[in-house]
């Protein structure tokens, strides 16, 4: 089972060697288990949070967080380390794109999200200073670079640090607004239930949650795309779709889940906490293990879709004065992410019939 889940070879050879009805039964399995897991790491977090004060969007902004990009950056760790660099780089700028367009764009089209401007006016920076920064030390070494400009270690080091200055402050914000946001969130509890209960057990079914979602969907997005193989479509359009979707599966499914449960602050937070991480963390570790090259593709197209659903996210945050988002916000992230997607998979039809 680990080799499966550590090893896309060990993986693929697994899948490509099973019948139709097996990768049928994996596949709703797996939809099942998706779906089960999300519901207890929900449940975990907004039981953790009551029991310790630590604000639901704080928790899913760091551990939840951390927990959904851990095998986006292990995977892209290993594609450095066997001479593949260039997957880290788009699965990490492809990851915010899709977590903030098509997630967030979404959660807010069908359902009111809140605005807890104490952590977001902090949190939401960093989101999105940590993409500028991206952009801008790579636009000035494409700038100075004779050759294929390479994303070095120094900058993985630099970001890879930058990730424990981050955590260290939403751990201090988070101490600061605990109490606004949960008197503002109306769930203020009596405090001497919150430091009398045991944090085990909603801890344990956080973690078992996650790690359920982690491992259904490492197995759920390989076994759809054998199907399609199998069935006929086109291997550009599985790239261009089922791949990428398939980074943010964990996130989306915890968003879907904390909609049911009525926690949509959930999906903020994770969010949020995953764009950070899949550029501080995904990126920064990856470069940290081999230098990362910067195609072309990027300056023109990767980049400007991610600043411009970002920027757009952060004017949402200071110019709404009703302390929500409003649908026709989630509408258009979610259609800028569109327009990305229809440009991805033109651009790999157009590639494949050069």
């Amino acid at each position: 089972m680990i080799r499966w889940i550590v090893s896309e070879t060990a993986l693929q050879q697994l899948l490509s060697g099973a019948p139709v009805y097996l990768l049928l039964v994996i596949t709703g399995v797996c939809i099942i288990t998706l779906s089960k897991g999300a519901d207890w790491m929900v449940d975990g977090i907004v039981c953790l949070a009551r029991r310790t004060g630590v604000p639901k969007i704080v928790i899913s902004a760091t551990i939840v967080s951390l927990g959904t990009t851990a095998p986006e950056a292990f995977v892209s760790v290993m594609a450095a380390f066997l001479g593949n660099p260039g997957l880290a780089l788009g699965n990490g700028v492809g990851s915010i794109i899709a977590d903030t367009g098509l997630i967030f764009g979404l959660t807010c089209m069908i359902t009111r999200i809140p605005i807890n401007r104490f952590i977001l006016n902090r949190m939401g920076w960093v989101q999105v200073g940590s993409a500028t920064l991206l952009v801008v030390v790579a636009s000035a070494i494409a700038l100075t670079a004779t050759g294929t400009p390479m994303f070095p270690r120094w900058a993985g080091v630099l970001f890879l640090m930058l990730l424990g200055g981050y955590m260290y402050l939403v751990y201090r914000w988070s101490l600061q607004g605990g109490g606004q946001l949960e008197k503002n969130s109306q769930e203020a509890d009596d405090a001497s239930e919150k430091f009398q209960a045991s944090v085990l057990m909603p801890t344990l079914k956080m973690f078992g949650g996650l790690t359920v979602v982690i491992v259904s969907a490492r197995f759920l997005v390989p076994a759809a795309a054998e199907i399609a193989v199998r069935i006929g479509v086109p291997e550009d359009v599985i790239a261009a779709t089922m791949v990428a979707f398939g980074t943010s599966l964990p996130e989306l499914t915890t968003a879907i889940a904390a909609i049911r449960r009525k926690h949509p602050e959930i999906v903020v937070g994770n969010v949020v906490g995953a764009d950070v991480l899949n550029c501080l963390f995904v990126i920064g570790a990856a470069a940290t293990a081999r230098p990362l090259a910067i195609p072309d593709s990027f300056f023109y197209f990767h980049f400007p879709a991610m600043l411009l659903i970002l920027y757009s996210l952060r004017v949402f945050i200071a110019v709404n004065r009703r302390n929500r988002f409003a649908s026709w916000q989630g509408a258009w992230l979610f259609i800028i992410y569109l327009i990305y997607v229809v440009a991805q998979y033109s651009t790999t039809i157009n590639c494949g019939n050069a």
